[in-house]
């Protein structure tokens, strides 16, 4: 039998191989070097497109993590990886130009593997992956846009991401509008002083350039930089203008004073567990050392932990809580996977191993077999049930933290001694489950 896997990044170069070696033949279709989006330039597959950094090597660390249950695949992005790399601290960085070349080496070495150049402009029917990537191609686009309805995004407009045990809450406190229903936010109040030094200090902080390819435009439906405002660009409309929006206190009481704040942060929970909060209406093209530095002055967020800071560039992704099952297949269809980015996973590393999850799980179920089922403790199984929760409102793009992994049984102060226990935790779980499985 014969699968597509669309894109030769770095997800469609993993689930290609994940095929590939239980037997399938693959079309690898790549439409380098035919045509190049505005972001790529080399003719090779997986090419890294911003840093050459693959991110923290240590296990301990989230990244790290995910590093380790992948290998557990046999990654094939790995592999090039660390026969590429460059020195670079504890972290796993690359020359660009060897890793591409020794990627495409591994991927064209598989004798079941058909390279096909060119664009793809349809979706294929079934028995496919499509890892396209946040720059998709118009025409595919537009495709996809057909099948997916509105759930597909053209800017990952994101807030900050806080983790919940960073907050302090002798000075936050829970409550909703008017107590209305369950108290499921978390208020940051400020007097008038205080929010005229936040005030101050936001509409004079650093934005991040945009990239060429990452400014706004009208094409292929992409929606309107009006659409995901910044919280910045807000703020420079006004002295008022978000403590009208975004910052606004009806409704609200602090518990400290007995009355209405002056102007308030509001945080919602990101995950069912409860252990990260993102700061709401907070969408933000800020420096990330200046989201640190201005979004610290909120009170109750002095010393907050930020598990993802927020961003504002251009990078097409599926509303996949909506569409997508943890094993990146599209509802109701007929075996079409999707893997990389535009599936709200963010980061190179996380990027491939969407693909290592998908391409397993195509080949199971051609299989006959139930895919397997990765544990919530484990790095790949939380991102997954990311990806997937459909309780997740106003879905946006997640990289790898030990936020989104749950709790553990015990309390263990130290974060580095918390983040190994998680770490061990992750690895053991992730062992047991390969080992139960049928096809390790």
């Amino acid at each position: 039998m014969t699968v597509k896997v669309i894109g030769a990044g770095l997800a469609g170069c993993e689930a290609a191989v994940q095929l590939a070696r239980r037997g399938f033949d693959v079309e690898l279709h790549e439409m380098k070097p035919q045509k190049y989006s505005p972001a790529h330039h080399y003719e090779g597959f997986a090419e890294l497109v911003c840093s050459n950094s693959l991110k923290a090597a240590r296990p301990e660390s989230a990244c790290g993590l995910l590093k380790e249950e992948m290998r557990r695949f046999g990654s094939v992005i790995l592999e090039a990886a660390e026969k590429t790399a460059v020195p670079a601290g504890g972290a796993l960085a690359v020359d660009r130009t060897k890793f591409s070349d020794k990627v495409t080496g591994i991927v064209r070495s598989f004798p079941n593997i058909r390279v096909v150049s060119g664009e793809v402009t349809e979706i294929p029917q079934n028995n496919a992956v499509i890892c396209t990537g946040p720059l998709t191609s118009d025409a595919l686009a537009e495709k996809i846009r057909g099948i997916c309805g509105e759930g597909l995004s053209f800017y990952d407009a994101a807030a900050p991401i806080v983790s919940a045990e960073s907050i302090d809450f002798s000075k936050a406190f829970y409550q909703t509008r008017y107590d209305k229903g369950e108290a499921d936010y978390v208020n940051c109040s400020m007097d008038r002083d205080e929010y005229q030094a936040f005030y101050d200090a936001l509409v004079t902080a650093e934005s991040a350039p945009l990239k060429e390819f990452d400014r706004p435009e009208e094409s292929a439906g992409m929606k309107v930089f009006e659409g995901c405002m910044p919280v910045e660009v807000l703020a420079k409309r006004g002295f008022e203008s978000v403590r009208y929006g975004c910052m606004k206190p009806v409704g609200l009481t602090d518990p400290r004073t007995g009355k209405r704040p002056y102007a308030v942060v509001q945080l919602r929970k990101e995950n069912k567990d409860g252990t990260m909060y993102n700061l709401v209406g907070f969408q933000t093209n800020l420096k990330f050392g200046e989201q640190k530095r201005v979004f610290s002055m909120i009170p109750g967020l002095e010393n907050a932990e930020f598990v993802r800071y927020g961003v504002m560039h251009r990078n097409t992704f599926l509303d996949s809580p909506r569409l997508l099952d943890k094993w990146f297949m599209l509802r109701g269809s007929d075996n079409v996977f999707f893997g990389g980015q535009m599936t709200g996973v963010e980061g190179y590393v996380e990027s491939a191993a969407s693909g290592i999850i998908a391409g397993r799980a195509l080949a199971d179920r051609l299989s006959g077999k139930t895919p397997l089922e990765l544990p919530h403790t484990t790095m790949l199984g939380a991102l997954c049930s990311y990806i997937s929760d459909p309780t997740v409102e106003n879905f946006q793009p997640m990289a790898s933290s030990m936020g989104i992994l749950p709790g553990l049984d015990r309390v263990i102060k130290g974060k580095q001694e918390r983040y190994a226990a998680l770490a061990q935790r992750a690895l053991s779980d992730l062992d047991r489950a390969l080992s139960d499985s049928e096809d390790t």
